[in-house]
């Protein structure tokens, strides 16, 4: 299949064609968390804890130790070994009777042995990458739910900022998806991009998880320590191809790389109740993802709903 690369970051004044709108108000979300302690890092990050291999960072309990001795922790060793102590000492009188070991070199002392070493478990703060996809086109009914989206981003992006995460943005519409808003920390560049977004045209959905799987690979690469939280908003309804597959199949196809790579996601379905036909839900099944409404995005119940996968 064919995948472009990802376009340069631009204005959103460059979609031609299609009616702006408003950005909706602004309200209070849950925080979102990405699952930073379910690996181990060899990086230091910034915001959420994480397991890392370095010799920095708060030490949280032990481990056996395995390859090359490093970063000993001595509480641990000194009491995994305590417990061998008697039949160590007797081993070693043993051994001097029968004249192995040199009765002027008999330890006296505590007796530690290899399996006995323990490594100390670490955690650092860890950076995150909060990545938006925005589906701009007229599937997803009239400009009022545009505003709804901005809104909701706003207030998203604006929980990010505080906490230190990085935030990037992709729009998608009529045939193309565009970084609009390169991944950053600052807020008042992504509230400029949100607000001259247009809505209107058709929705290349392939395009916009294309891209935006790009983005995210390639901040991995620039910053390793980073772990990614993609958040879709769509009615999953695609009807552009980048290929010769129909549309929904090759979105489908390009949201199971989000799922092979464990890429954590949420789909906000931006449809309405009245005409949802469950797209956006098969998408996120696709994605292995939460699928959320509007509705629940404005809830305090956000946070509930989707930190067993986030957390």
């Amino acid at each position: 299949m064919p995948q472009s690369a990802p376009a340069a970051p631009q204005s959103a004044q460059d979609f031609k064609g299609g009616q702006q709108t408003k950005i909706g108000q602004e309200f209070n979300t849950r925080k979102l968390n990405t699952p930073l302690d379910k690996m181990t890092r060899s990086s230091a990050g910034k915001r959420s804890t994480t397991k890392t291999e370095r010799k920095r960072g708060r030490y949280i309990k032990a481990l056996p130790m395995r390859g090359r001795p490093e970063d000993l922790a001595f509480d641990a060793t000194l009491r995994a070994a305590a417990v061998h102590q008697k039949r160590r000492r007797a081993e070693v009188e043993d051994a001097v009777q029968r004249g192995e070991v040199p009765a002027e070199e008999k330890p006296m002392a505590f007796l530690v042995r290899k399996p006995d070493l323990r490594k100390k478990l670490r955690v650092r703060r860890a950076a995150n990458l909060i990545m938006f996809a925005v589906d701009a086109s007229w599937s997803m009914a009239v400009a009022e739910r545009m505003m709804a989206t901005k809104g909701a981003i706003m207030s998203l992006l604006t929980d990010a900022y505080q906490r230190r995460d990085r935030v990037g943005l992709v729009v998608f519409q009529k045939a193309t998806a565009t970084l609009v808003l390169p991944p950053t920390s600052s807020v008042d560049l992504a509230q400029r991009a949100l607000r001259d977004i247009p809505v209107g045209g058709k929705t290349p959905l392939s395009a916009g998880l294309t891209l935006s799987h790009h983005v995210i690979q390639r901040e991995k690469r620039i910053h390793p320590e980073v772990m990614p939280l993609f958040i879709l908003l769509t009615d999953g309804a695609g009807n552009v191809s980048m290929g010769n597959l129909p549309p929904q199949i090759e979105a489908h196809r390009i949201a199971n790389q989000f799922r092979d790579e464990h890429i954590r996601s949420v789909v906000i379905n931006m449809e309405h109740a009245a005409f949802d036909q469950g797209l956006a839900r098969k998408l996120a099944e696709q994605m292995e993802a939460r699928c959320l409404s509007l509705r629940e995005l404005h809830a305090e119940a956000l946070y509930e709903a989707v930190k067993k996968e986030l957390k």
